[in-house]
């Protein structure tokens, strides 16, 4: 299963240890993940709301995003944002920043589907988007989707979302130069287990990197 080496390191099988054992060691050292929370809609009406962790960004053309989700071996236990994007080929997907970091982990409890995570918390929704589904007033970013694939594994559901919108709090976008201003964006991220951490500690590296095209 495990063995040190000569070089001071544990090498782990991981085709020797449990799915469960894969999760937590790769939810724990693959970090910090960005976070996002989407907003559904249900085919009652019911606007959801849910964080995931498992979430990046995949390409700018077309422009396209990733989240996943565990993958549930009945029906009657599958997330509502995995059930709601399936119906409705839509979803928005928000950036968590601090003062709504709270509210953001209250909307991953495990409540009935008529239950609406935006209310239950006191995030508030604005009808404003182009697709179905609402956004959320707190948020500083939020991306309107649009169902592009979706690759099931073993484990969990892999939707790929084309970007159509995007709305940011004021002045956070300078549409002249299209920069973030960065030292007013303050997102939170996820790290192990139940911790999470703020992304205020920055710093930058000298190089020879040319351009804005981030390839690390």
């Amino acid at each position: 299963m495990s063995a040190c080496n000569g070089s001071g390191t544990t090498a782990i099988d991981f085709d020797a240890i449990t799915a469960y054992q894969r999760y937590k060691l790769m939810a724990s050292l693959i970090v910090p993940r960005p976070i996002a929370l989407i907003t559904t809609l249900g085919v009652d009406g019911v606007v959801n709301a849910a964080p995931f962790s498992m979430f990046a960004m995949v390409g700018e053309d077309p422009p396209l995003l990733m989240v996943s989700i565990n993958r549930e071996q009945d029906d009657l236990r599958r997330k509502d944002t995995a059930v709601n994007i399936d119906a409705t080929g839509e979803f928005v997907v928000h950036i968590a920043d601090e003062p709504i970091a709270d509210q953001m982990h209250r909307c991953g409890e495990a409540v009935p589907a008529w239950c609406s995570e935006p209310d239950m918390v006191g995030l508030k929704v604005i009808d404003d988007t182009t697709i179905r589904p609402p956004r959320l007033a707190q948020a500083p970013v939020a991306f309107e989707c649009q169902l592009h694939q979706r690759i099931d594994i073993d484990s969990r559901h892999i939707y790929f979302g084309r970007i159509l919108r995007l709305h940011t709090r004021a002045g956070l976008v300078d549409t002249d130069t299209w920069r973030v201003r960065l030292q007013d964006y303050h997102p939170v991220g996820r790290f192990g287990a139940s911790f999470y951490l703020t992304s205020r500690d920055r710093f930058t590296l000298s190089g020879n990197r040319s351009g804005d095209i981030d390839e690390i």
